[in-house]
């Protein structure tokens, strides 16, 4: 079950105590100190008589109680909450919350619509483009035509960069289709594996080692990949957002590290020096442009295979630019492309290590797919392990007692140099028999259960589902109080029989809207009762990097159920909020405004906007003072109209 809290902002509002002065120091400041006899004395002689005590009285002290409830009730928003809308008049986004998926349905029900849109889109690109005789060109992400107004007319690309960006390190020189890179492409080459995977220039190591994770399950990849025509130069692909599977549709234009020949003045000029060059542009191109090595993003270790490079461009697509992915989480990387739920653990949390491996670990690429970082340090790298890096566990094997993990670092190079490093001591040529392994740079590496644990902080176990299972999800909408505590907002849940069962509460997914997130970071928990019990039976996991959801599995009796929900803000005061982004891009960057604030619609449509109570009742009480004052404007206007009605009667 997969559910979200929309939460709802509270701007703080503080008012200084309103000031009194003591009997003590009433005079006016500025003014000379007197004795109070001489100012009694003057007082008798220029003014009538008054009492004796002059002095004002003290000011009337309110209750404590009265004066901390007046402070919350300023400190409180009276109109809390962030827009749901962002684009006026939306009404693709509301049609697509009237199809938002409802209900229970076998896991894979989302997956086999999103496909069938999606082979349904290509197929009609297809039959369009061999009408009019043109290869595919993507309207909603052309890279090509976004490269060159960014280098001729104006300082951004919507295609590299987010919203709010003003400039990036990502520095692509040209742009091509894939007939005109590789020699004789082909998407895949005996299949995807994680050998295949190469990262590219883009600091989405993350994703890179999700799709790494994946290879090692047969057909996962392939599943992404529903749709293509090569010749036409359209691909689609499918991604799972925010409980649901979308579909996503590129053409073939890639970026390049290299310039174009007639562009690179000055490695053309040592270029055309060199001696013996019969077609010195040809001979560029095949050196600096062709193949895989050629390719800004990711790439293939093939120089002619081309699945990696299109799927990141989709994913890419699917959240914006290239920019949105940056940074990220083998784990969320994994449900994104599987939609299955990830839990986040740490290695000193682990009770017994003995139960890890042998009922988690030793199911990697079964029932679990996982991940792990080294999350210390700054970027660093600890006895060839990288920090604030991920890594994709391939494979774990139990020999003679030695329990051994293979993992693989996407960059395809860096590897650990510990103990069954590549040439350690532990190496024999019966082990390297019995783990098929070869050195090499390759990034792939093995690592005693042992150093695993040391070396490694932070796992990402990724629970994956089949068509045995069945899937309900409902959104909501609620507000964050300040104070901590559970919500009134619930969800229920009905067993008709025992059941292996997984809960997950999450919030929208905002890398597909970056630059529109508002000033506000939430985390979620939750916890489980049993109807008619007063002890909960289990709490969700905690996250301290994950913030997207929260998960907890187990196997329960048939019955009723009941969630309870329980959310922390926190407010990031140097950010904007929603409203200031959409008056600064407005103008200057339309088309990029429009395209992500159509994802953060699509995106919060899903929510029905709940009001509490009291702004309910406080709502009420505005719309009767306004009925009122309307009212009373309509009778002060008859009145006047009446007067001057007599007074012309009058007058004649």
């Amino acid at each position: 079950m997969s559910q979200t809290p929309l939460q709802q902002t509270r701007r703080a509002r503080r008012e200084a105590p309103e000031a009194t002065v003591p009997p003590s120091r009433a005079a006016s400041i500025g003014e000379p100190s007197r004795p109070a006899s001489i100012a009694a004395h003057e007082d008798r002689d220029h003014q009538s008589p008054k009492p004796r005590n002059t002095l004002p009285f003290p000011k009337k002290q309110q209750h404590p109680q009265r004066t901390v409830d007046q402070f919350w009730t300023s400190f409180s928003s009276k109109s809390p909450g962030k827009p749901f809308s962002v684009l006026p008049d939306n009404f693709y986004a509301k049609r697509a919350a009237a199809h938002a998926p409802k209900g229970v349905k076998n896991a894979l029900a989302s997956y086999d619509e999103a496909r069938a849109a999606c082979e349904a889109k290509v197929a009609k690109i297809v039959k369009e483009c061999r009408r009019t005789n043109q290869k595919y060109r993507d309207p909603h992400f052309d890279i090509e035509a976004d490269f060159r107004r960014w280098n001729s007319e104006r300082p951004f690309s919507d295609c590299l960069m987010g919203l709010l960006e003003e400039r990036t390190e990502l520095r692509p020189a040209s742009v091509k289709r894939v007939e005109d890179i590789f020699e004789d492409p082909r998407f895949f080459i005996e299949g995807a594996t994680a050998n295949d995977v190469r990262q590219g220039k883009e600091g989405d190591c993350w994703f890179m080692s999700a799709l790494c994770t994946l290879s090692n399950k047969e057909n996962l990849i392939q599943n992404i990949c529903v749709a293509r025509d090569e010749k036409v130069g359209v691909y689609g692909f499918v991604f799972h957002r925010d409980g649901e599977w979308i579909s996503e549709v590129i053409d073939d234009k890639l970026y390049l590290i290299k310039e174009d020949f007639n562009d690179a003045t000055l490695e053309r000029n040592k270029w055309l020096e060199l001696q013996n060059r019969t077609s010195p542009e040809e001979e560029y191109r095949t050196v600096m442009q062709t193949g895989s090595r050629a390719l800004y993003f990711a790439q293939c270790s093939d120089p002619n295979e081309t699945w990696l490079p299109l799927l990141e461009k989709a994913f890419a697509k699917a959240h914006g630019d290239y920019w949105a992915l940056e940074s990220g989480f083998v784990g969320e990387g994994i449900e994104d492309l599987t939609g299955g739920v990830t839990t986040e653990l740490f290695s000193t949390d682990i009770l017994d290590k003995d139960k890890f491996w042998s009922e988690e670990l030793m199911n990697v690429n079964k029932e679990f797919l996982f991940g792990c970082g080294q999350m210390g340090g700054k970027y660093g790298e600890r006895n060839g392990i990288l920090e604030k890096h991920a890594y994709s566990i391939m494979e774990a094997r139990e020999i003679n007692g030695e329990r051994l993990l293979k993992l693989r670092n996407p960059w395809g190079n860096t590897e650990w140099r510990g103990a069954w490093a590549d040439g350690s001591k532990e190496w024999t040529p019966e082990w390297m028999h019995a783990l098929e392994h070869k050195f090499g740079d390759d990034g792939v590496f093995w690592i005693s259960y042992k150093d695993l644990l040391r070396n490694y902080q932070h796992f990402d176990r990724t629970r994956l589902f089949g068509k045995e299972w069945t899937v309900t999800s409902q959104w909501t909408s609620l507000n964050v109080p300040w104070s901590v505590d559970y919500l009134d907002t619930m969800f229920k849940v009905t067993l008709h029989k025992k059941s292996e069962v997984v809960i997950v509460l999450s919030q929208l997914d905002d890398r597909y809207f970056r630059g529109l997130e508002g000033q506000y970071e939430f985390q979620l928990q939750f916890r489980l009762h049993k109807d008619d019990e007063d002890e909960y039976i289990v709490r969700s996991n905690q996250s301290y990097y994950m913030k997207r959801s929260v998960s907890t599995e187990l196997e329960l009796e048939a019955g009723d159920y009941t969630v309870l929900l329980k959310i922390t803000g926190k407010r990031y005061h140097q950010d904007p909020t929603v409203e200031e982004v959409i008056a600064k891009t407005c103008q200057f960057r339309r088309e990029k405004l429009l395209s992500i604030g159509l994802s953060y619609d699509l995106a919060h449509a899903k929510g029905q906007f709940r009001e509490l109570e009291a702004e309910k009742k406080g709502k009420m009480q505005e719309e009767r003072r306004k009925k009122r004052r309307e009212q009373a404007m309509k009778m002060h206007a008859a009145r006047v109209t009446q007067h001057k009605k007599q007074k012309l009667r009058a007058i004649k």
